[in-house]
This record gives structure tokens, C-alpha cells and sequence, in this order.
């Protein structure tokens, strides 16, 4: 069983104390005392994987009873979620624990000239992580608060002009970026680093980069406001692949389900065996660096229900995406007393994302529509009676969440 670590017994067992006060901290909690019998111990790998993973209404009914706050410095309150569901609080003291990330992972140097671009403000964190990291590191910070369309190609101009070598934010907010530069024809050619963290790499993103800013590679982190930065990568290692810290200690469980483990004595959320819904395995990275990493296969919660049968919305969209012409694509639920109206597919074309490439091929949204409609169970069931309220169609632009600027792949909204 203690194959499934991340960390072997001799290096994860001396820390596991962090988890045995996790552990006590939880027993407190009237609502989640129950599920740890009083006599349960976590010595060992073995007795943690026997503990039930925690979902993140366990952490928040935990959070709310334990009001943790930071032994130095600030305790700063976050919004955790809010693309698909309803936004919750999370904790994290000043200096979001970006020192033991910096200790590990440099991706920026005192020479850099580095854009935040990650949203400011709004209870969103990973403004103020990104800011704690470049602290550390001593570069130059420009920060970005919230940019309308009509000022990318003037910030662009900037940027080019002060010599900006990184530039971080989620995928979806780098995509705009890069794609208003491409379709400007300007470029950036002091970029070389490009730092995301919040959502999953874009290949659009990177075939955009390499138009726009033909030195930059990507740096990437893997985490949540619950975790925290749970592992990197390097430009060395695939998009997907990410090193685990020391003081995350990473579960691969049934259906490859991810759990998540603090092993840091300063973390103020009691994270034990916390599952955020991500499927991964730990295998050797092509980086060449030693011992195992984490490979994210993406989401084991993309399933909706929709009139009483599930969707598999990944599958959906990833069907969607390898069509020709098509760069994104976003499932948008509209519901009315709780019960699915309509499923909408929201297609962004490559033409769209960059104008002036040449696609494969321009996006047919009435075929795709038949397709998917006769090809998957849910749809041509759920839709039978009025398969006009299953949609495609062509986007300016997909949803996005205002706050963070992450764009899901699934939106659900409530109509009266």
C-alpha cells in the first residue's frame, strides 16, 4: 500500500506528526468527529491510507469550526472555487508557504521583469502567491488588476518596451494575452518564462507562444487553496507531469483518485487525505530527474447530472477539441426548477483565438451537433422528446469566471 506515496516510509513517516495533529484537530470537529475512531493513530503510511479521504465540505466544515489562524503574520481569507460551484473560504497565512516552494523550484531570478497577471483582489489567492514568489526571487513585478479588451495592445506595447521576460496568470488569462498579440502582430521578444498555475495547460496557449514570443517556455504549479503548491515542472517536463514537494504528500486510490496530505507544521488548513477530484499517477517524469512525479490525468468529477442521467463533460469537450478548426470548447448548462432546459457547446475557433492562422479546417457546429446528439447515450436519451434544446454553436468567447478569470470547461446556470 505505501507504493502509492508519494514519499517512501523513511522520508514521509518522520513527518507524519503534521498528520497526527491534522488528525487530533479533526476528532474536535463535532461534525467529522465520527468518521475517526478515538483510538485511530497515524504512525505509519499504512495507518494514514486507512483514514477516509476528505472532501472539501469536510474541510469547510472543519475550517469554520476551528477559525485557524497564522502564528506570524497575517491569516489571509480566500475564496476557494467559484467556477462550477458555490465559493467557499480558505486560509493561508502571509507568505502563502511560497518559501518552501522557492527552495525548490526558481523559475524567476533577480534579472527578470515579471507581469502578474493573475486577477488581484476578490478573495482570489494566486495574485498574492505569485507576489510572495516573486519576493523571493528579487525580480521587477508589473501587476495587473482587471484589463479591458480595448488595452491589451497597449499594455502589450509596454511590456515589450520595458523588456518583460515573464509573465504568469491561469491558462485562460495567458491565452487571451498571447492571442490579442498574435492577431496584433506584436511581439515579446525579451519573454523566456511563462509561470501558470489554476487550471490545465492549453495547446492553443503554446502554439501562440511560439508566434508571439518564440524563447519563452512555460513553468508550471499544481495546487488548490486548500493544498496550497502541492508540486512544479520545468520546461524540461511535460505540461501534465508535476515534482511533489517534500511537505505534500501525494495518494494515488482507487480509480487513480489523487489525495492530498500537508506535512508542513505551518499550514493552517488540517489537509489529511484531501481529495480535490484529480485523477494522477506517480511514475518516473521525462525530465530525467530522479524518484517518481505526479502525472495529472485531469478531473474523476466531471460527470453531471443532466435529467437524471450522467454527462461526462470531459469527454464531451475533448471530443469537441480534436475537430479541426476548433481551439476550446465549453459545456453551458442551463437549468430551471433544477431540472437540465438545455445543453449548449460553445466552440472557439482557432481562426477566432488568432486571427490571420490558418486552421485545419472551420468548425461545422450543425454536424457536430448530430454527432454528439446520435453518439453519446446521455445526450440522444436525455433529449429525445426535444433534441432542439441540445445546442452548438460558435463563441466570440467562452464563459469565464470574472473573479479569477479561469474559464471551465463546464458553466451551469439557473434560469427563473
Amino acid at each position: 500500500m505505501t507504493g502509492d506515496f508519494s514519499l517512501p516510509p523513511a522520508a514521509a513517516e518522520p513527518q507524519l506528526h503534521v498528520a497526527r495533529r491534522s488528525l487530533g484537530l479533526l476528532k474536535s470537529v463535532p461534525g467529522l468527529a465520527a468518521r475517526y475512531p478515538a483510538d485511530q493513530e497515524v504512525r505509519t503510511l499504512d495507518e494514514l491510507a486507512a483514514l477516509p479521504p476528505m472532501a472539501k465540505d469536510d474541510l469547510n466544515t472543519a475550517l469554520a469550526h476551528l477559525e485557524p489562524r497564522a502564528e506570524h503574520g497575517a491569516t489571509w481569507l480566500f475564496q476557494s472555487g467559484g467556477s462550477t460551484g458555490a465559493p467557499k473560504v480558505g486560509h493561508a497565512p502571509t507568505g502563502f508557504y511560497m518559501a518552501g516552494v522557492h527552495a525548490h523550484w526558481q523559475p524567476l531570478d533577480r534579472e527578470d521583469v515579471f507581469v502578474n497577471a493573475w486577477g488581484a483582489g476578490r478573495m482570489w489567492g494566486a495574485h498574492f502567491l505569485a507576489a510572495a514568489l516573486a519576493d523571493l526571487s528579487g525580480c521587477q513585478v508589473i501587476a495587473l488588476g482587471s484589463v479591458t479588451r480595448e488595452e491589451y495592445d497597449d499594455w502589450l506595447g509596454f511590456f515589450a518596451a520595458r523588456g518583460v521576460t515573464a509573465i504568469g496568470g491561469t491558462p485562460s488569462v495567458l491565452q487571451t494575452w498571447f492571442a490579442h498579440a498574435r492577431a496584433a502582430g506584436l511581439k515579446l521578444p525579451a519573454l523566456r518564462k511563462v509561470i501558470w498555475l489554476g487550471e490545465a495547460w492549453q495547446p492553443q496557449l503554446e502554439r501562440d507562444m511560439a508566434e508571439v514570443a518564440p524563447q519563452a517556455r512555460r513553468w508550471g504549479m499544481f495546487g488548490s487553496t486548500e493544498t496550497w503548491v502541492v508540486g512544479t515542472n520545468t520546461p524540461d517536463c511535460p505540461a501534465d507531469t508535476f515534482h511533489t514537494l517534500p511537505r505534500q504528500l501525494v495518494h494515488v486510490g482507487p480509480d487513480d483518485l489523487l489525495d492530498f496530505t500537508t506535512l508542513d507544521p505551518e499550514m493552517l488548513n488540517p489537509v489529511l487525505r484531501y481529495r480535490t477530484g484529480d485523477a494522477g499517477r506517480l511514475e518516473p517524469c521525462p525530465c530525467g530527474r530522479p524518484g517518481r512525479a505526479m502525472r495529472v490525468l485531469g478531473r474523476r468529477d466531471s460527470v453531471v447530472q443532466v435529467r437524471g442521467l450522467g454527462l461526462d463533460v470531459d469527454e464531451i469537450v475533448g471530443r469537441v477539441e480534436r475537430e479541426p478548426g476548433v481551439s476550446r470548447a465549453q459545456v453551458v448548462i442551463t437549468e430551471r426548477s433544477g431540472r437540465a432546459a438545455t445543453v449548449e457547446v460553445l466552440l472557439l475557433s482557432a481562426a477566432q483565438s488568432a486571427p490571420g492562422s490558418a486552421p485545419d479546417g472551420a468548425p461545422e457546429p450543425e454536424r457536430l451537433r448530430r454527432e454528439l446528439l446520435s453518439a453519446t447515450f446521455t445526450l440522444s436519451t436525455a433529449f429525445q422528446h426535444d433534441p432542439e434544446s441540445f445546442r452548438v454553436r460558435l463563441a466570440d468567447e467562452l464563459i469565464s469566471n470574472e473573479r479569477t478569470g479561469k474559464t471551465s470547461r463546464l458553466v451551469v446556470r439557473e434560469e427563473s
